[in-house]
């Protein structure tokens, strides 16, 4: 039977099932949101003169509950217009409905009475066949089956999501006993193809596998914390981004998401496993229980490991002191392994210099990850016969670049456990047998495909459901075709080459350019298309701006416009080469890596795209042929009929005030995105959609692009437009002078020029005009300051 769905219904309204139903509605599905109606009226509600019968009465409570999601920061949804999808009712008239949904999902309180409660009011509705899962993180999914119809159990599971569901990539499948396997099956490939996650297929123990493995990972760093006499502020920075995990690393985490929350998990942890030998460690450290007993549990309290306070209208974070429990001011931290690691970009080469830091500072890391591999070990066939689960899990659910034993890999894995077995660390015994047999490694790649070490068979495997991934690890022994300093050429199969960039940020400089201009020359030769993307978290934080910032600096003006030649040129070859070029984006893309993906022939954009041209906000207008670009996307879209032209005044808005995306599909909406680029839900998926789109591309019978001469620009008419509205934003204190003074550089190069009627330019012509107002601008002080500000201090400047 071939299962589609069209329709879901999310039982329960909290701040899980409103942020579920949003990205259901991300993926396009009709969403029913149902949550119990109020027992008791609101002050407001009587003096209206409402009773309980009243519909609006009726559904306050979920209609509240998903105004609060929507509105909330950041957003759970692709665009606001995704709102439109979800449908709001209650548990006492609506629940018949249910019966047009081809997939139930319960998110209500964790309770196991009221779930069964609900489960039965479900059957009288649900109709055979339909699929019924529980988003439980803490009830075991087989105490859920009680009464229920054999159609019910065989089309039960559980549906784990974590919290925000749109941002974290986990989605973990519980069966029972009693699911049918076609259903688990289903399931695990919906939930990677349609709704982008990483699905885990969990046994059913407590926890599952990622709040098990990532709560003891918490823990454990906790009791280490209090030992070594570490701070909060030197904690954070040792466990944030340097090892490929969040910003707001431990503390910060732990206020965000609640310390309540987590210490509720543990809790439950501690009572629900008497039989793992690490028990004690789900106990509350001192440091821990001392916030907890005294109500500070983070945002939701207004205080937690920091508090903001106002003195003098001016805001301060204050960090806890963990000996005195006092508030104090946050020190400077200096740290030398964040010295030696702040210029290596590849996570897998920090990783090795952490776990062999000398002092206090490797001791933090070696105890933590080393307690923590231990664990993992130890927890196999526990929680997953494999171990990449583990890894999966985790890494997806806690926002981790790499998983455990990943990460153990990358610091070696036979040094580390010499390491833990002097320090009383041992691993389970199938770690020595791996060793003994010559193998070095938990995972390697082979034929293109990334396999994982098989356990109960002793041998290497391919990670199921990855087959069809590429993973750019995987070319790096073979099929590397050309490389520098900052750019890879790889061969990745069947005529078309990928081009990686491992600049800091992925910014485009000299290197890069390089190796877009290689790629496409070796392509234009013997290959069939490029595909311009990489796995790391951001596609490209734009241009690089120190070498720009030297020659500004010394007004070397021939070397700036040298630069921006060379730029627009590669720019403009990616456009009209001879072969077929697509942009895989994924995270930040700006300023000069969006303009890279304007002008490639597609662009395969993850949803979570971050997408805009922000030069203004460094003093100068986007000069890689980003503001021709959508000038001439403008003309294209230029109705006879809109004489103010809104779609220019629009575009010319997007760019003067340096304006973002935060998804892919707000990117389509700004125009970024065409219609004809595509959106990949699921990140890993992203550079194997790339490739088929180059490929189909190349199959259409691909025709390399001519340029184009029939730009339509208004001239005087758009720029008196223009000119207005910056005058008007000027005068109302909303812009600065020098703010003014780029936006009618702008609006000049928008406009065409000084041209005393719509006139057809190329595009040529407004590159010329692009690159000649970004070079004045380059010659502006207060430009040179802003460029510094982001430079040396990594903040903004409005000058």
């Amino acid at each position: 039977m071939k299962r589609t769905i069209k329709k879901a219904v999310v039982l329960g309204s909290g701040i899980m099932g409103s942020r579920i139903a949003c990205h259901f509605a991300n993926i396009g599905l009709e969403v029913l949101l149902l949550d119990i109606a109020p027992k008791e009226l609101t002050d407001q509600e009587k003096a209206k003169g409402l009773t309980l019968d009243s519909p609006h009465v009726k559904n306050r409570i979920v209609n509240t509950s998903l105004q609060t999601a929507i509105s909330s920061k950041p957003s759970p949804l692709y665009h606001q217009e995704k709102a439109s999808l979800i449908t709001t009712g209650n548990f006492d008239d609506d629940l018949s409905k249910i019966k047009d949904y081809d997939w139930v999902l319960e998110a209500v309180v964790e309770n196991l009475e009221i779930k069964k409660s609900l489960f039965e009011k479900v059957e009288l509705y649900r109709k055979p066949g339909t699929l019924i899962s529980s988003n439980t993180s803490g009830i075991p999914i087989n105490f859920m089956l009680e009464g229920r119809s054999e159609d019910f159990q065989k089309h039960f599971c559980g549906t784990h999501f974590f919290n925000p569901p749109r941002y974290l990539k986990l989605l973990e499948i519980i069966p029972t006993k009693k699911t049918d396997p076609k259903i688990v099956d289903f399931f695990l490939h919906y939930g990677d193809l349609f709704l982008g996650k990483e699905t885990v297929l969990c046994k059913d123990t407590p926890a599952f596998i990622a709040n098990r493995i990532g709560i003891y990972a918490i823990m454990s760093g906790m009791h280490t914390i209090q030992k070594m006499g570490l701070t909060v502020n030197e904690v954070d920075k040792l466990t944030g981004p340097v090892i490929g995990r969040a910003k707001s690393a431990t503390f910060r985490t732990m206020d965000v998401v609640g310390l309540d929350t987590a210490v509720k998990v543990a809790a439950g942890l501690y009572e629900g496993l008497p039989h793992d030998e690490s028990r004690e460690m789900f106990k509350l450290p001192k440091i821990v229980q001392e916030l907890y007993d005294r109500k500070w549990w983070g945002d939701k309290t207004k205080q937690g490991y920091y508090k903001k306070v106002v003195e003098n209208g001016n805001k301060e974070i204050l960090e806890l002191n963990l000996e005195t429990f006092e508030y104090e001011q946050k020190a400077k931290v200096k740290l030398d392994v964040l010295d030696k690691t702040k210029n290596e970009e590849d996570l897998k080469k920090r990783l090795k210099i952490v776990i062999n830091e000398e002092g206090r500072e490797g001791d933090f890391y070696r105890a933590t990850f080393f307690d923590l591999f231990r664990y993992c070990t130890v927890r196999i066939p526990e929680v997953a016969d494999e171990l990449y689960r583990i890894d999966q899990a985790v890494a997806a659910g806690f926002g981790w670049e790499l998983g455990p034993f990943e990460s153990w890999d990358a610091m070696g894995l036979k040094d580390c456990v010499d390491q833990m077995k002097k320090k009383n660390l041992a691993p389970a015994p199938w770690v020595d047998e791996l060793l003994a047999a010559g193998h070095q490694s938990f995972y390697k790649y082979e034929n293109g495909k990334k396999h994982y070490y098989d356990i109960p068979s002793k041998s290497y495997k391919v990670v199921p459901g990855t087959e069809g991934f590429i993973y750019l690890d995987a070319f790096k022994e073979n099929n590397v075709v050309w490389e520098n300093d900052g750019a890879t050429i790889y061969d990745i199969g069947d005529g078309v080459l990928n081009v990686e960039f491992h600049t800091k940020m992925n910014s485009i400089g000299a290197e890069v350019i390089e190796g877009i201009n290689t790629a496409i020359t070796m392509a234009e030769k013997d290959f069939r298309g490029v595909v311009v993307g990489n796995e790391g978290q951001n596609f490209s934080a734009g241009a690089n701006l120190a070498m720009l910032f030297m020659f500004a600096v010394d007004q070397e003006f021939d070397e700036i416009d040298m630069m921006i030649r060379q730029f627009q040129n590669t720019m403009t070859r990616a456009r009209f080469s001879t072969v077929p070029v697509v942009s895989a984006t994924s995270g930040l893309a700006l300023g000069g890596g969006c303009e890279l993906s304007l002008h490639c022939d597609a662009i395969q954009a993850h949803a979570e795209t971050y997408i805009g041209l922000v030069e203004v906000g460094v003093g100068l207008i986007p000069g890689g042929g980003g503001t021709k670009e959508l000038t001439l996307r403008a003309s294209d879209k230029f109705m006879p009929n809109d004489p103010e032209l809104n779609i220019l005044q629009e575009y010319f808005m997007n760019i003067a005030t340096a304006k973002v995306a935060t998804s892919a599909h707000e990117a389509r909406a700004m125009d970024i995105l065409t219609v004809a680029d595509r959106i990949t839900l699921n990140r890993a998926r992203l550079l194997a959609d790339a490739k088929e789109r180059v490929l189909e591309l190349a199959d259409a019978g691909y025709t390399q692009p001519k340029e184009r001469t029939d730009i339509k620009v208004h001239g005087r008419t758009s720029m008196a437009m223009f000119e207005a509205g910056i005058t008007g934003m000027k005068y109302g204190a909303y812009i600065s002078e020098h703010d003014a003074k780029i936006a009618k550089k702008l609006a000049w190069v928008m406009s065409g020029g000084d041209l005393s009627a719509p006139t057809l330019v190329s595009e040529k012509y407004l590159l010329d005009l692009e690159r000649e107002a970004f070079l004045s601008l380059c010659g502006e002080q207060k430009t040179l300051e802003r460029i510094q500000s982001i430079l040396f201090k990594g903040k903004p400047l409005r000058n």
